[in-house]
């Protein structure tokens, strides 16, 4: 059972920053505080790591560590970290040569998911209220049922594919990570026994953070009124990274506090959708989620030392 804040205090690293990543093709990838790591198991049953140094100067900068700005950075890796994570794990996973991790594939890869995600998520519902929006008198109505269709696009988008069998086991890996991430914020051994008997929930999950930009996109584009389709399309497109790095705010802070009675009320919503986007692992996936971070831990000590 993961019990936050009951952490050792002897733990490198434990209280400075707070380790993360997301789950890749048969891996997970770990992102830490000066390197990241992405272990995967390969059709041989062995695990392929790689590692690199987070050298973009966002990342070192003490710029980096202000309140919203850090929330951008988190989607820069997100998008950029995450993506290019993928497309390794995919050559691992399917036992072919290894691909640049940057490039005109990286990069169109992103530039591709990043736009299909904001016309569907975000210019989608504002689409689908516009052929119903004459009927409605309100603005303040008009703007919830975006925000309602919205959430429930996004729900049904999870909800769906968790029934692909490609799908269910990414999402294993997703829960191996959190298993493997609760473990060490504990202090505690990181073994696939030990590891196991961690929930796979996590107050910092991505999936938590979508909910909140999608609440938060709720809330926001309520207050701007009804002006004419072309303002509000603009609007939808320029507060995306300002929605983001308020409901990363959020989700930082809410992490920190959840011993408050009213926050760990309000983190439940973020963790029943995590039932959604997690799998318990099996103890193979755990191995590879612990070399993943075990790798970073390493890294970060001897970036540390050489510095």
């Amino acid at each position: 059972m993961y019990n936050q804040g009951n952490c050792n205090e002897g733990v490198k690293g434990l209280n400075e920053f707070h380790y993360g990543g997301q789950a890749v093709i048969e891996g997970v990838m770990i992102r830490g505080q000066k390197n990241m790591a992405v272990a995967v198991r390969d059709p041989t049953g062995e695990i392929v790591v790689h590692t690199e140094p987070l050298t973009a100067k966002i990342y070192t900068s003490p710029i980096g560590k202000w309140p919203l700005v850090r929330g951008l950075i988190m989607l820069w890796d997100t998008l950029v970290l995450g993506i290019r994570t993928l497309m390794f794990s995919a050559n691992v996973a399917l036992g072919e040569e290894e691909v640049e991790f940057s490039g005109p594939i990286a990069w169109g890869t992103i530039a591709i998911s990043l736009a299909a995600a904001v016309a569907i998520f975000f210019l989608g519902p504002l689409f689908l209220v516009g052929t119903i929006d004459r009927f409605i008198t309100s603005s303040l109505l008009s703007n919830v049922i975006e925000g309602l269709i919205r959430l429930v696009m996004l729900l049904g988008y999870i909800f769906a594919i968790g029934f692909v069998p490609d799908i269910k086991r990414v999402f294993a890996y997703h829960g191996a990570e959190h298993k493997t991430i609760n473990a060490y914020e504990d202090g505690a051994s990181l073994e696939p026994a030990v590891v196991s008997t961690y929930t796979t929930a996590h107050a910092r999950c991505g999936t938590a953070f979508l909910l909140m930009v999608v609440v938060i996109a709720i809330l926001v584009f309520a207050l701007m009124g009804r002006p004419p389709l072309l303002l509000r399309v603009l609007s939808r497109l320029l507060l995306i990274p300002v929605i983001g790095a308020l409901a990363y705010e959020y989700i930082k802070f809410s992490a920190a506090h959840s011993a408050n009675p009213l926050i760990s009320l309000m983190l439940k919503p973020g963790l029943a959708l995590q039932r959604l986007t997690t799998r318990e692992p099996d103890e193979a996936m755990l191995e590879v989620a612990i070399t993943a971070l075990e790798r970073v831990l390493a890294a970060d000590e001897a970036t540390e030392t050489t510095d």
